[in-house]
């Protein structure tokens, strides 16, 4: 079953007057403000006045890497239309602990900063989404607590889905299913069509996908603010492709979702001699497969590769994104995002946790 909900913009005579009222009480509570350019107008975006020392570095990424005011122009010299997927849930925390706020700060960045008037699709995950890989592995995501939807007192994620609706995305809920498969189903289609996706998420199972036309957007939560990861990027940080990272992860381990690693059954594997062997044979199968016929590294590499195949090949289907998820996107979502309502809906919903 799938859930899409999307909401409309309300008059612009309202909201230049709530937008009045809402700057001079502002003024008075020392709330700072983020003004998002669009083609139309400005939306003023409230946020935290603990985030506003995040404004002014955010133009300036980790990578050197401008994603602030320039972002509009520079996309416009480009032909390929920009489309955001919002993997919502990792953005209701803070830490490991469910955070109203945290998804309130990091959305209000997200709109005035990152996707401007651009689409976004936001995806949650399904009821008993990961009831597949749980078992496959019962130690995945065993430790994540339910989002909390602190003052509001509705069922976990319904204010999120009503928040985002409101704002003109799109919300994606499929039973049986992850988040991840869904925003790996429908970036693919995105991509068949002529757009560059670009997947707004701190997750890196997501890597596994970037290419030309994929990019990742991550929530930097010390410094807090956004910043592009692109291929230029991960080619810099592991001089290999990116197809070689989920057979990397697949040896290593995922410790944050509960997959662990063959360092855990043979602690002398490490990090070097995965990343070596991987470089080497391409992916995890082809380095199975050459580990079963001849000698492929040290002994014990060797014995870890023969003896437990089948566990990483285990944590390869704990880890792969599925992209066959039957979930078909929808050309009204591909549209310019209308901002009108931003200002309202962020600055309501930041009175009602503080209230």
């Amino acid at each position: 079953m799938m859930m899409t909900t999307v909401g409309f913009a309300q008059s612009n005579l309202f909201l230049l007057s709530f937008r009045s009222q809402s700057i001079e009480k502002t003024k008075a509570s020392g709330t700072k403000w983020v003004t998002a350019s669009s083609s139309s107008s400005s939306s003023h975006l409230r946020v935290s006045s603990s985030s506003s020392a995040s404004t002014e570095a955010f133009h300036r990424t980790e990578y050197g890497q401008d994603i602030g005011k320039d972002v509009k122009s520079e996309e416009s010299r480009k032909k390929k239309r920009r489309v955001f997927f919002l993997d919502v849930s990792p953005l209701c925390y803070e830490g490991n602990k469910p955070s109203s706020h945290a998804f309130g700060h990091w959305l209000s960045l997200f709109f005035s900063q990152v996707s401007l008037t651009d689409p976004v699709i936001a995806v949650l995950d399904g009821e008993e989404g990961n009831k597949r890989r749980r078992e496959l592995l019962p130690s995945y995501k065993a430790h994540r607590k339910s989002p909390n939807p602190g003052k509001y007192s509705k069922r976990p994620n319904q204010f999120v889905e009503e928040v985002l609706t409101k704002c003109n995305v799109p919300v994606v809920r499929i039973q049986g299913q992850e988040a991840d498969d869904v925003v790996a189903t429908l970036m693919e289609q995105a991509v068949q069509r002529g757009y560059r996706a670009v997947i707004a998420s701190p997750d890196k199972d997501f890597k596994q996908l970037i290419s030309e036309n994929v990019q990742i957007v991550i929530p930097l939560a010390d410094l807090r603010r956004w910043s592009f990861y692109t291929l230029k990027h991960y080619h810099a940080q592991y001089n290999c492709d990116p197809q070689s990272d989920l057979s990397f992860r697949c040896i290593m381990g995922d410790e944050v979702d509960g997959v662990p690693g063959i360092q855990h059954v043979v602690p002398a594997f490490g990090r070097k001699t995965a990343m070596k062997l991987v470089r080497k044979h391409g992916s995890l199968e082809s380095l199975l497969s050459a580990a079963a016929v001849r000698t492929v590294g040290r002994p014990y590499a060797q014995e870890a590769l023969t003896k437990y195949a089948d566990y990483l090949r285990r944590n390869y289907q704990v880890l792969a994104l599925k992209r066959d998820v039957k979930v078909q996107i929808e050309e009204e979502w591909l549209v310019e995002r209308d901002t009108s309502n931003d200002s309202q809906v962020l600055s309501s919903f930041f009175s009602t946790l503080h209230g």
